[in-house]
């Protein structure tokens, strides 16, 4: 519901700031650049802060806040005249929302270890979804009732969201913990747990790699050849295919890591979705390029997967918010930076972005395969007698 929210009305600020009177396009495109920018910005260093909070107070209250204050923020940019005012709200929306990190740490703290997996790819899959149909459905009510009233459905959304969990969420019970000061889990020492600091770049990387695509994939297929129609139509395929691809993936990482480490399948899908890459950056049927892109995205999305997993099993539950809090910091971040350099990388070759995310996706496999310690997650396993 939030991610759908979202995209309801985002995908067309260009638009909108259009409206509130900014004509030249290139005071629109940075306007518009810097206004998305700054929530996942923003986002991303509050993360942990949140997850902090969390671990104290409960994730419940704070994600219900998040959600308050989106009911918020778009109900205002419904009203605002000026475009200083979209970029103002929305850089309060950054500090004060933050709804993605607290659900997948809801989720891994409702699941049991063994299907932490699982619930982790669940969420994930949502917010994938989410962006996929939301931008569709935004597009049909700006022709219908206008961007502004469009922004107070997005309010309207986010209040459902609310509702929901205000009535249909039952936070799990809090473990009481009695640990001693060297225990306790710190901002600066849950970055020493094992494997965690790889694991936040495997995340970060990935995410690089994956919102790559967006600047320069109309780009790529209209120069191997493809008319402006034929690459409209193929583009849009496209990426249903990886979003598509992708959610499976996050359900595919649950039933990898029943039979195999998580280093084997971080490294089996890191290597899967460079090889895939690299193909698609060489290869111009669209049967081809459907197969390719769909391949990386259901590798890359089992590796994403995985590796939020390994690292929620190494912190303990009691500070999962802070820990995950971190992970989302690093996908914030990689999702921030990747249209920035993919455009710098495209003004020279635009075949040049998917090789170079194919290089460090390979460069990915040699690191984890020599600094990743192999850990045994624990396998999804049927109900015990106390559980039924």
């Amino acid at each position: 519901m939030g991610f759908t929210s979202f995209t309801l009305v985002m995908p067309f600020l260009a638009f909108y700031i259009q409206e509130l009177g900014v004509t030249d396009n290139s005071e629109v495109a940075l306007w518009t650049g810097i206004t998305l920018g700054v929530t996942p910005a923003i986002s991303a260093l509050c993360a942990p802060l949140w997850g902090r909070v969390g671990d104290r107070f409960g994730n419940k209250l704070l994600l219900q806040r998040a959600l308050l204050s989106c009911i918020v923020v778009m109900a205002v940019m419904a009203r605002a005249t000026a475009v200083w005012q979209l970029f103002a709200l929305r850089a309060v929306q950054g500090f004060l929302a933050g709804y993605g990190s607290l659900t997948l740490t809801m989720a891994a703290v409702s699941a049991p270890p063994d299907r932490m997996a699982s619930a982790i790819g669940a969420v994930q899959a949502a917010q994938r979804f989410g962006p996929a149909i939301g931008p569709l459905i935004g597009g049909v009510l700006a022709s219908a009732i206008g961007l502004r009233n469009t922004f107070l459905v997005s309010s309207l959304v986010y209040g459902v969201a609310f509702l929901m969990v205000a009535f249909m969420y039952t936070e799990p019970a809090r473990e009481k913990t009695h640990e001693t000061p060297e225990e306790r889990v710190s901002f600066s020492n849950v970055l020493a747990f094992e494997n965690f600091l790889l694991l936040m770049l495997v995340i970060f990387a990935l995410q690089v790699v994956d919102r790559s695509f967006g600047p320069v994939l109309l780009l790529h297929v209209t120069q191997i050849g493809y008319t402006t129609s034929q690459a409209a139509f193929l583009v849009g395929t496209l990426f249903s295919v990886l979003a598509i691809t992708s959610i499976a993936g996050y359900q595919l990482a649950g039933a990898l890591l029943q039979r195999t480490t998580a280093r084997a399948v971080i490294v089996t899908g890191l290597l899967t979705a460079a090889l895939s890459l690299g193909v698609f950056a060489l290869v111009e049927s669209a049967w081809l390029l459907m197969l390719t892109i769909g391949a990386f995205g259901a590798a890359a999305g089992a590796a994403l997967t995985t590796a939020f997993t390994a690292a929620g099993s190494v912190v303990p539950r009691h500070a999962h918010g802070v820990g995950f809090g971190f992970l989302t910091g690093a996908s914030l971040i990689g999702s921030a930076i990747s249209p920035m350099l993919s455009g710098l990388l495209a003004a020279r070759s635009i075949r040049a972005v998917f090789l170079s995310g194919t290089v460090v996706l390979v460069l990915l496999v040699v690191i984890v395969r020599r600094v990743m310690v192999e850990r045994n997650l624990p396998v999804e396993a049927a109900p015990s007698v106390e559980e039924t």
